[in-house]
């Protein structure tokens, strides 16, 4: 089974890029842009929106908002992609790994707590797989803190908890288009949301070698491409169709598993709740079978070791994140899986589990 569903994404709306490449090459190509960028802070609910080249890039420059620096300590989940850690270490601080709740693979409240000093700058909160959980009382422990409450919602544009849209949350709040998202771009992409001028200022001269009038301050190239912007936003305009169906891709894969000795992954029981499905995962007895049913079914792990385990840090890794590493599986999620690979799917790791 195709794991992303990329090839029958492109042969079903082929006409309609074509069409698209054609009309932005005659197009005021920084329009695109900016109308990516109103109108996603329009739909999360959030006063500016500031697109640039990456999502790494985006938590990066959301560091430096808050001057994140050397001596600064960042609160961080051990089970994450690197870049959650790796931004840290590009803002000269140190990255403090919180173990994670088995639950909902999110960083632990009480770690957040437990691993808080008088270096504490910020906390990066991700919410991942596309999943949101409550989140208000760490937001208010870091209000009380002055701990810097950073959103990084790259897996969950879509998402939604109580009335509570990804990328409205904390401080300020990052999204990721690279090509693994539910809406994604040709290459890759990230969105900066915040309510305050001043900042989306600040990054739109941060992200232009720091040009506003001339070059004011040091910054960086991560402008996103006009094209790029104008892709996002085709795509965008789907985000209710491509979420309703990998919506239905994750019920199938549920209803599927009911009887199978694995543990799924925890659906929403309310009404007001909203998951993307970035990913559908599964967690396993043990390590060994879960490698067994990977190889079987061609699917992925993420994440095949905790950050703190990686060679740049050589630290003793968070315990739950650890097992989450060696334990979950993450089976095609996208809108192309039919009702018949989803059965034959869950067939496999019925046999193997």
């Amino acid at each position: 089974m195709n794991y992303e569903g990329w090839d029958q994404d492109y042969l079903e709306n082929k006409e309609a890029y074509v069409k698209l490449f054609d009309k932005v090459m005659q197009e005021d190509n920084d329009k695109n842009v900016e109308f990516l960028e109103k109108k996603i802070a329009k739909y999360v609910g959030r006063e500016h929106a500031v697109a640039i080249n990456s999502a790494t890039d985006a938590l990066f420059f959301s560091l430096k908002c808050f001057n994140v620096g050397p001596g600064d300590e960042v609160l961080v989940s051990d089970f994450s992609w690197i870049s959650s850690a790796s931004c840290i270490l590009m803002a000269g601080a140190t990255p403090v790994f919180c173990d994670i709740d088995l639950d909902s693979y999110h960083i632990s409240f009480d770690e957040i707590k437990k691993k808080t000093t008088s270096k504490t700058k910020a906390l990066i909160y991700t919410h991942l797989f596309g999943n949101m959980t409550e989140t208000k009382e760490i937001e208010k422990y870091c209000k009380e803190n002055n701990i810097a409450f950073i959103e990084d919602a790259a897996q969950s544009l879509g998402s939604i908890y109580k009335g509570r849209y990804a990328g409205s949350i904390g401080d300020i709040s990052s999204f990721s288009f690279n090509h693994n998202k539910v809406i994604s771009g040709i290459s890759g992409g990230g969105m900066i949301l915040t309510n305050v001028k001043i900042v989306a200022d600040y990054l739109r001269k941060l992200r232009r070698h720091g040009k506003g009038n001339d070059h004011e301050m040091l910054g960086y190239n991560s402008k996103m491409f006009y094209i790029n912007a104008a892709y996002i936003e085709m795509r965008f305009d789907r985000i209710e169709e491509l979420q309703f169906r990998r919506t239905e891709v994750a019920y199938k894969y549920h209803e599927a598993l009911q009887d199978i000795p694995v543990i799924t992954q925890k659906m929403p029981d309310d009404m007001s709740v909203l998951h993307n499905y970035h990913k559908y995962v599964v967690r396993f007895e043990n390590k060994e079978i879960r490698d067994e049913v990977k190889d079987e079914l061609g699917a992925k792990i993420h994440y095949d070791k905790p950050l703190s385990a990686n060679s740049m840090f050589k630290l003793k890794p968070c315990p739950n994140a650890q097992i989450a590493s060696d334990t979950l599986l993450s089976l095609p999620c996208h809108p192309y899986v039919t009702e018949e690979e989803a059965s034959m799917t869950a067939m496999v790791i019925g046999v193997m589990a």
